[in-house]
């Protein structure tokens, strides 16, 4: 009976859709833990997310720039290990910074929503004013990596806070949240080319367009587990919109993907093996369709993070490109 009062007061301390057994409440001490938890650390697939389109984009202009024909680009394969730290820095800082926001943004629905009313704001564990401070040194952290790069880099990168500030605020007012999602998640195959090469060019912008498509598949996938909260509490989302004709969308975007990515590979002249890691990820994706239940809010949470080894298989397949 006396461990009783303490094992709840533990399981209060969690929040309900995150593993128990995360290195967060293994490692970091119980007054961290509400900080944690609003940056998801508790939940590494967000900013694996994040982070693979800046990896897909920073192996596609490592391919073009260590091409022989590219005689104008300063480029080792240290630059590149640099950049994939960097980036992976960068995702876990921001993908926690926006989370942080959009926690202080929601909290009133999150209270609403049985998955998300044991997060830190809604159940009262942390207060505004200190998550709003924990947000800002997230942002300082994420400027730091940010500034490692070149000037164009550091002005596009700038420039994706404003999807970051408007993704929030998207469900209240348009049945496609997960496209403005998409919009800020994506960045990153804008980013690692821009880290190259200075500028822009057709490819990563075909990649770009590619992983919003991409986005907009994975995350519909995710707001299947709230779909029946959110038509309660008014929050839109592609997953009531496509509601049973899901897997159709899903058809168009994650093959509006395959296409976009496919293009961006031939226009680089990347060799087979990219190809090869890019057909693979795309038979991940269809085994996602294939298999998907909309009702089945466990599964759904499952096929969102197997998204993680579609980024990775699809990025070792970049890497290989270039040894070869």
């Amino acid at each position: 009976m006396s461990n009783r009062p303490h094992a709840t007061a533990e399981k209060n301390a969690r929040v309900a859709d995150a593993p128990s057994g995360n290195w967060v409440y293994r490692v970091l001490p119980r007054a961290l833990w509400p900080h944690a938890q609003l940056a998801r650390w508790d939940r590494p697939i967000g900013w694996q997310l994040l982070m693979w389109p800046c990896f897909w984009s920073a192996a596609l202009a490592a391919n073009v720039a260590s091409s022989p024909a590219n005689i104008d680009t300063v480029w080792s394969p240290a630059m590149l290990v640099w950049h994939l730290f960097l980036f992976m820095a960068g995702a876990i800082a921001m993908r926690g910074a926006g989370c942080t926001w959009n926690d202080l943004v929601d909290h009133k629905i999150d209270a609403k929503v049985a998955r998300t009313r044991s997060r830190p704001l809604p159940s009262g564990r942390i207060s505004r004013g200190a998550a709003t401070a924990f947000l800002v040194a997230q942002a300082l952290t994420g400027l730091l990596v940010l500034v490692q790069f070149n000037t164009f880099s550091i002005l596009l990168g700038i420039a994706s806070l404003g999807v970051v500030a408007i993704y929030p605020f998207a469900k209240r007012f348009t049945d496609w949240p997960q496209f403005f999602l998409g919009l800020a998640f994506s960045w990153g195959a804008l980013m690692g080319w821009a880290a190259v090469f200075g500028e822009l060019a057709l490819p990563p912008l075909l990649l770009y367009a590619g992983a919003i498509a991409w986005t907009i598949g994975y995350d519909t996938i995710y707001a299947h587990q709230d779909k029946e909260d959110d038509a309660l509490v008014g929050v839109r989302s592609t997953a009531r919109l496509f509601a049973e004709n899901t897997k159709i969308w899903l058809v168009l975007f994650y093959g509006l993907f395959a296409a976009m990515a496919l293009a961006a590979f031939w226009l680089s002249a990347v060799a087979w093996p990219a190809y090869a890691g890019l057909a693979v990820a795309v038979v991940m994706l269809g085994w996602q369709i294939r298999v998907i239940n909309i009702d089945d809010a466990d599964q759904c949470l499952a096929l969102f993070k197997a998204n993680s080894r579609v980024g990775l298989i699809a990025f070792l397949g970049l890497v290989a490109a270039l040894l070869v």
